[in-house]
């Protein structure tokens, strides 16, 4: 078997990021303002819950979290949920998870270059789309190359930003409601529970969607290597990333319902955010969102590329992947630059032939497959097959787990059937390709030492 050890001499990772640094970055791929833009979407599919399946979700993700913080517990390296599952279970079933789980990475900075690049567009509508989103994505792509700190220094900004927006739009939005009803009207447990529209079948159904709400949590440990005393600020930050969203997405969404309690009013649920925007703020309110959502977009897809590019570093490390191009760090900026540039190529090029609707209907394809993989990684590594000396923990090493499982698969199950299609299609190419790669499954895929990392 060939010895993947690395000498000092190699460039590795450098260990920069503390457990703020990590929140900062998870908030930002997530996005303070993730659920605004589909929020009509989620009403229409909930049926007028759109609260109950923002909190079901956070549920869902709490408990896929812990499971995350606990693998990287056994193996704080890149690789996110391949990484977990390859070496917790089956490092052939890895090689599947991570496969999927690239679909989803990939997609993130897809969707992030095209918003912003239809804002330029309204300002320069002579300039052709292409045109803008190569502009877009050369822009992440240069931030990106200077490492982790110049990545994390942006962020840093950027959540500085949307923060500021998410307040104004709280504080504009108490006062519309207060001066419409009193306090009646901004407190009000009908949000919550509305007995004329509450359905338990229409809160799952919202659920597929207003799990978007949480996708990019995970990719926080796949700067396992890039973190200093992973073994603890992993498992912190992937709980209060899930738990900030939660509180933050929920509070927006209760003023939402409170502002504009009749959905089905709305003209067009695509932009319902922004009709709520003008009635609680008029025109200043409707512009700065319009301004902000495109910047929070490519935050999420400056964290995005990032998480990709140290996903494919992990595969490709491991020799699933080339490890000449995928495995490769720059002596200089200890980063992934080729992985960078490869992520950046592939998002301008699906910006151009792939539809927003359905990049978005794919996100969760991969991602909650991985979440299962996770959880079922913690059942087999620590209760199945658990380490020298550990003392099995019925409760905290199967039930926990498998509840985290069962929600993800709900959730997963509840996908549109077009992206499962496709999804299912990403699948098989990767099946194909890892039959090559390992003689028929019957050689095993090579795994990376990480205790002989420095």
């Amino acid at each position: 078997m060939e010895n993947l050890k690395e000498s000092n001499s190699q460039p590795h990772l450098k260990r920069v990021l503390g457990l703020w640094d990590l929140i900062i970055y998870g908030m930002i791929l997530m996005q303070l303002v993730a659920p605004v833009p589909i929020y009509g979407l989620i009403q229409l599919r909930s049926q007028g819950n759109a609260l109950p399946t923002i909190l079901f979700a956070m549920v869902a993700m709490l408990f896929t979290a812990v499971s995350y913080g606990r693998m990287t517990f056994l193996y704080p390296m890149a690789g996110s949920a391949y990484t977990y599952v390859a070496r917790g279970i089956n490092p052939h079933l890895g090689f599947l998870v991570g496969w999927a789980m690239v679909l989803d990475y990939l997609i993130v900075p897809l969707i992030s270059i095209i918003i912003p690049a239809l804002v330029l567009q309204q300002s320069l509508p002579g300039v052709p789309f292409p045109i803008l989103t190569l502009f877009v994505i050369l822009a992440m792509t240069g931030l990106n190359m200077g490492g982790m700190k110049a990545t994390n220094r942006a962020n840093s900004l950027l959540l500085i930003v949307t923060g500021t927006a998410v307040f104004i739009f709280i504080v504009m939005t108490v006062r519309f409601l207060f001066f419409k009803s009193g306090w009646d009207g901004v407190l009000s447990i009908t949000p919550f529970y509305d007995p004329k529209t509450f359905n338990f079948s229409h809160i799952l159904t919202g659920t597929s969607l207003a799990a978007l709400t949480y996708i990019g949590f995970d990719e926080v440990t796949t700067l396992a290597e890039d973190t200093v005393n992973p073994k603890k600020n992993v498992v912190l930050a992937t709980v209060l990333i899930c738990l900030i969203t939660g509180l933050v997405s929920s509070i927006e969404l209760y003023l939402f319902q409170l502002a504009w309690p009749d959905w089905t009013t709305f003209k067009n649920l695509d932009t319902a955010y922004l009709d709520i925007m003008k009635l609680v703020g008029g025109g200043l309110l409707f512009g700065i969102f319009s301004v902000i959502m495109s910047i929070s977009q490519f935050g999420s897809g400056l964290s995005g590329q990032v998480g990709a590019a140290r996903l494919l570093y992990g595969m490709g490390r491991d020799n699933v992947l080339p490890r000449k191009i995928f495995g490769f760090l720059s002596h200089k900026s200890q980063n992934p630059t080729y992985n960078i540039m490869i992520v950046g190529a592939i998002a301008f090029t699906g910006s151009i032939f792939l539809p927003l609707e359905r990049a978005c209907d794919l996100l969760n394809f991969g991602a909650f497959l991985g979440y299962m993989g996770v959880n079922l990684s913690v059942v087999w590594s620590y209760f199945i097959d658990p380490p020298k000396d550990y003392k099995r923990l019925v409760f905290k090493d199967l039930i926990l787990p498998a509840i985290g499982f069962i929600f993800c698969f709900v959730i997963w199950l509840h996908l549109p059937v077009l992206s499962k299609i496709i999804g299912a299609v990403w699948l098989l190419i990767g099946i194909i390709y890892s039959a090559i790669k390992t003689n028929g499954f019957r050689n095993r895929p090579i795994l990376f030492d990480f205790n002989n990392q420095k």
